[in-house]
């Protein structure tokens, strides 16, 4: 039996609670970083941000579980392989983003914001959620402008924070809301999912 795109999305957010853990880790993380280029400094804030952006994935998984979400998909879901693709990507932007950080600390705030933009822009398709496209444009955009305005660093990192954290909530509220019993726009859950 063939697995619907809109079966393999509900399986990814029944597992991921919708990704808003993760976007509340990741808040967490640009707090942090915020917090160090106010008042230590940006270079600091820069592998403060890295250390914590390694951990996104762990402390989300954490959170999942916290709230009630198993914290995995199904094996047999074709969506859990975009997950990791665009993991990779995200990877593969840290060189480009520590580079420009090298030569003014704010640059490497305002490239990962653009980055990260990006890699919300794929989790739209990965929950089959409009909100993400929200989420990503709204940090691309940020990214850009502040990068343009050449704003500081702590004011770069403190404002990713203040996004994610919005979202975060909002992505909680709109988890919840699809996981009421009178929603019946739901599949059923795929074979094997936990």
């Amino acid at each position: 039996m063939e697995t619907t795109v809109t079966e393999a999305q509900c399986d990814m957010r029944r597992g991921y609670y919708s990704g808003a853990p993760g976007i509340l880790a990741s808040a967490l993380a640009w707090s942090v970083a915020a917090s160090i280029a106010a008042f230590a400094s940006p270079q600091r804030a820069i592998w403060a941000l890295l250390v914590g952006g390694a951990l996104i994935h762990p402390v989300g998984l954490l959170l999942c579980r916290l709230l009630g979400a198993p914290a995995t998909h199904a094996k047999t879901n074709p969506l859990g392989q975009l997950a990791g693709a665009s993991t990779f990507w995200l990877i593969f932007s840290l060189p480009l983003a520590y580079g420009l950080g090298l030569q003014n600390p704010a640059w490497f705030f305002s490239a990962m914001l653009l980055v990260i933009g990006g890699r919300y822009l794929v989790f739209a398709t990965l929950y089959g959620m409009r909100f993400y496209w929200a989420l990503g444009l709204v940090l691309a955009g940020t990214g850009f402008v502040l990068g343009w305005l050449a704003a500081p660093a702590p004011v770069v990192a403190a404002a990713g924070a203040a996004i994610e954290m919005v979202f975060a909530a909002i992505g909680i509220v709109q988890h919840r809301h699809w996981l009421r019993p009178d929603n019946s726009s739901k599949p059923k859950p795929l074979r094997g999912a936990a």
